[in-house]
């Protein structure tokens, strides 16, 4: 008995000096809630994105558009920069115009109905047309399609032929106050899935709604083997007339290796539109025209640079 109490009073003795040893401190950066959280049910939130949704029957916006292409596969990253305007008209219409920088004049106009869309570039003399949904050969600019920029704008609710569930997370932002700690802000998480087939569902969307406003910040949108297609972060939300609306709309594309940040400088919503606003007309004068649904031409990754004259130096 006597060693083992010996034993014990000589560990204890070194139980200052082992933790002077061991222990290791550091500076983390402190956190907190946001000054206001709400509560929602999810039925609250799901009439919420029907009803923001809904509120919007057209909109005339103009924007400026910081186009990216390129990433790890490519090798190199090219960005441009826009500035040009965005028209859209319920259910899928939408025209998009962005202008040459300094010069002003066209650089690409492009329509599309839900269903085929038109893309007409005049600095390259070059069209392209075919249906709203992109071949995975293609990639960078010539990937994109409007209804890509149509689904980031406008968030769609619930369809008949879907499922919904609901989870609960949060995301880290910086704090405006200290500019050096973080703020964590709880969300909840609207996952739309596909009807079960047997015993499996597919995702389909996920919407990310901060609970210090209960407006969305993001939306994912899946691809059919359950790959993100699109990702859009909503930020800098605004008033016009009753609508709350955001801004800055970054839209990702990581399997097209392109990305776009639309920043709305001024919108109009819900005027009556010009009946020829989304019908396109090619010039017959233009050099190419390709139809990317043409399986000949559905291969070609960049159809204008097919047909550009060639170098005789």
């Amino acid at each position: 008995m006597r060693i083992r109490q010996a034993v014990a009073i000589g560990l204890l003795a070194l139980t200052p000096a082992l933790t002077g040893c061991l222990v290791h401190t550091h500076t983390v950066l402190k956190t907190r809630l946001p000054a206001v959280v709400l509560n929602a049910s999810l039925d609250h939130l799901l009439n919420q994105v029907d009803e923001r949704y809904g509120s919007v029957q057209s909109m005339t916006s103009s924007v400026q558009m910081y186009a990216c292409t390129g990433g790890a596969i490519e090798g190199e990253v090219k960005c441009l920069n826009f500035n040009g305007f965005i028209i859209v008209g319920k259910p899928e219409e939408i025209n998009v115009i962005l202008k040459v920088p300094i010069l002003g004049s066209d650089a690409l106009d492009m329509v599309s109905d839900g269903k085929t869309f038109k893309m007409w570039m005049p600095p390259r003399d070059c069209a392209i047309l075919g249906s709203d949904a992109a071949s995975t050969t293609q990639t960078g600019m010539y990937s994109l399609r409007p209804a890509v920029i149509l689904d980031s704008l406008l968030i769609h609710g619930l369809e008949p032929d879907q499922d919904v569930a609901m989870t609960q997370d949060s995301r880290t932002l910086p704090d405006p106050k200290t500019r050096k700690d973080v703020i964590v802000e709880p969300d909840y998480d609207i996952e739309f899935l596909s009807l079960p087939q047997g015993h499996v569902a597919r995702s389909l969307r996920v919407i990310h709604i901060g609970r210090s406003t209960l407006l969305p910040y993001q939306q994912d949108i899946y691809n059919s083997d359950g790959k993100v297609a699109t990702k859009a972060v909503y930020s800098n939300y605004q008033k016009f007339g009753d609508i709350s609306f955001p801004t800055r709309i970054e839209i990702q594309r990581p399997l097209d290796e392109l990305s776009l940040t639309i920043t709305i400088s001024k919108a109009t919503f819900n005027q009556k539109l010009d009946e020829d606003q989304f019908n396109l007309d090619i010039p017959a004068t233009t050099a190419h025209i390709t139809n990317m649904d043409d399986p000949a031409s559905d291969s070609i990754k960049d159809p204008c640079a097919v047909h550009a004259p060639q170098s005789t130096h």
